[in-house]
């Protein structure tokens, strides 16, 4: 089967989420001949997130500083199951606290496919179903094998951004991941988030709730985040490390419909019509996202909240930074041009040629210096002074409560300590000085 696109760009992103997507949109937009990859034949599936977004105002107040793309709440009206307003956090005692939270509970197969064929409409080229095999590293660029449903080409691009997920072929290939602390241990820890799409329930369609409790959700919490019409998405996320029985997360969150007092009242009716599972990143971003003319974003760089998972804002965040900043290198590159898009209309195409395949190779892994005329170190300084203390607070703010996981009267007792909009602010990290005195003394 031939190849459908041409063989050279110069951005190539790997990975159609929503970081993907708008790195491609907004490399697009600056004028650079963009290709999106995805494994997936349909872009959006399986889907393995719950699919809440918080309100923009909401993660703004929580994090000064942090700048959300326009995309993050503007979009189709198709996309939306349900708009929340509060949130309610039942501990393992069951003892229960709310506060209020704006926010949108989205079908992630719509959303995604929505952001990518708004890539695609400022002419990215979108080819799914394709798998990269392997990346080689040449002295104007890389060379990606790819093979899926298109047969097995070789495709080259100046600059790769890499958004392809929490065990990112990218991030391995270039060394942007995090160090193992030792030989025996994992590079960082990791959740996995197991759920149900389930119908026939009756909860609260403007409200998201989330149960903790060793015997349901060890090292985690349970969630139920209504779609709208009798409808919800409910899951958990756990950690391994943190289990102390050696059971799967369906059995664990099989437990949880049927036996936990609250919640099996409200789901007993409810009929199974889908599956969702991922892995998540709960360990804060590598020391670096981007080297030469690489770039990292969303799962594959650790861009997630370590204390709820949540990543989709920042995700979108760093996407739009990673295709800015693949635009404007391209622009500083000496001796060549690249379209400018003024007001959405594209001007003459410039010089667009690339050098062969055979000019230096080197492998992926930059053993040989490839050429530095196009910088991409502003992504990193730029994502980190938007949200990367928000992220690194929140790993903090993490492992602080790591310590109280492995004990329901432990989590009791800080549940009973923490006042509501205190829980709200913990889930982006911050945690009061007097609070955080006040679950120390809880310890000893």
């Amino acid at each position: 089967m031939s190849f459908p696109f041409q063989k050279k760009y110069d951005v190539v992103v790997v990975g159609a989420g929503p970081a993907g997507s708008l790195a491609a949109k907004y490399a697009a937009i600056g004028g650079a001949d963009v290709l999106l990859i995805d494994r997936k034949k349909e872009i959006g599936t399986p889907i393995q997130c719950a699919g809440f977004i918080p309100a923009a105002d909401e993660l703004e107040n929580l994090i000064p500083g942090l700048i959300l793309p326009s995309e993050m709440t503007d979009f189709s009206k198709e996309c939306l199951l349900s708009q929340t307003s509060k949130q309610k956090i039942i501990s393992p005692d069951l003892s229960t606290k709310e506060f209020a939270v704006g926010g949108f509970v989205v079908d992630r197969k719509l959303f995604d496919s929505d952001l990518s064929k708004q890539a695609a409409s400022e002419g990215a080229d979108v080819l799914c179903g394709t798998v990269v095999q392997s990346i080689d590293s040449i002295a104007d660029g890389h060379i990606l094998k790819l093979s899926g449903e298109f047969g097995t080409t070789e495709i080259s691009g100046k600059i790769i951004i890499g958004a392809d997920g929490p065990s990112s072929l990218v991030g391995k290939t270039f060394g942007l991941v995090h160090s193992k602390k030792s030989e025996t241990s994992l590079p960082y820890e990791r959740g996995i988030g197991f759920g149900y799409k389930m119908t026939n329930v009756d909860i609260d369609s403007e409200t998201l709730e989330m149960y903790f409790g060793n015997k349901y959700v060890p090292g985690g919490y349970v969630w139920i985040f209504p779609e709208g019409e009798g409808k919800a998405n409910v899951g958990l996320g756990l950690r391994r490390s943190l289990c102390k029985e050696n059971i799967s997360a369906r059995a664990f969150l099989n437990r949880f419909i049927k036996e936990h007092p609250i919640a099996s009242e409200k789901l007993k009716g409810g009929k199974i019509e889908s599956i969702i599972g991922g892995i998540i990143p709960v360990d804060g971003a590598p020391e670096k996202t981007a080297t030469e003319r690489v770039m990292i974003a969303g799962d594959a760089a650790g861009h997630v909240l370590a204390t709820n998972g949540g990543g989709i804002p920042f995700a979108m965040a760093a996407g739009k930074i990673a295709g800015e900043t693949a635009a404007e290198a391209l622009k500083n590159e000496t001796g060549r041009g690249i379209d400018r898009k003024i007001d959405g209309k594209v001007s003459e195409k410039i010089d667009r040629k690339m050098n062969e395949k055979t000019h230096g190779k080197t492998d992926g892994k930059t053993n040989g210096k490839i050429d530095d005329k196009i910088d991409v170190s502003d992504y990193e300084k730029k994502w980190r002074a938007d949200f990367g203390n928000a992220l690194e607070a929140s790993v903090q703010a993490r492992k602080m409560m790591d310590k109280f996981m492995m004990s329901d009267k432990l989590m009791n007792a800080a549940f009973k300590l923490m006042p509501a909009e205190r829980l709200k602010e913990m889930q982006c990290g911050y945690i009061p000085t007097s609070i955080q005195k006040g679950l120390n003394l809880l310890l000893k």
